[in-house]
């Protein structure tokens, strides 16, 4: 007897945003994408993520979008998206709540495994935990960047990660700390 494989959801690839109509509220439940009115709109890394683990299917028009296809759609412009899928990925497969950090100046922000990353008021343990800037093994920068980095995850209390990705897509985390003589 052949074994029945589950129904994952299929979400569209509109406009340089990918939606998931139907099917949404486990993702959700896991912190993944935001609700937009009764859809829920995905990141491309989380997209990435989902695709890459089966846990849905993706169409731009009538055609079906693969792995490989979104990731060559989407490096025409975000040219780190290899890097920062490669990292979602880790900080996922540990267990992690991963969301945008766009509004922090940094990759993601990383809430402990059972935190919801819901808006408003939080209990001391919801923060955001780290923030994560994704640099390649190459990458250079002044220590003044570094120094803004560290300052602003100071300031929401949280402490800065820079996840390194060589080219093999291992990643090494350093975290950069503020110290007070």
């Amino acid at each position: 007897m052949a074994e029945e494989k589950a129904v994952v959801p299929t979400a569209e690839l509109l406009a340089g945003k990918v939606v998931l109509r139907d099917g949404f509220s486990e993702l959700a439940e896991k912190s993944y994408g935001r609700e937009a009115g009764k859809a829920l709109e995905l990141s491309f890394v989380e997209t990435l993520y989902l695709l890459s683990r089966e846990r849905i299917a993706l169409v731009k028009g009538k055609s079906a979008l693969g792995f490989g296809g979104l990731m060559r759609q989407a490096s025409k412009n975000e040219k780190r998206i290899r890097g920062k899928y490669v990292v979602f990925a880790d900080l996922r497969d540990r267990g992690l709540v991963v969301k945008t950090g766009f509004k922090f100046g940094c990759d993601f922000r990383v809430y402990k495994r059972g935190v919801s990353s819901r808006k408003g008021p939080k209990e001391s343990g919801e923060h955001t935990r780290w923030i994560v800037h994704v640099a390649e093994e190459d990458y250079t920068c002044a220590f003044q960047e570094l120094s803004r980095s560290v300052r602003l995850a100071h300031s929401i209390r949280a402490r800065m990660l820079w996840a390194v990705v060589d080219t093999e897509d291992n990643v090494t985390y350093y975290e950069i700390l503020r110290i007070r003589p």
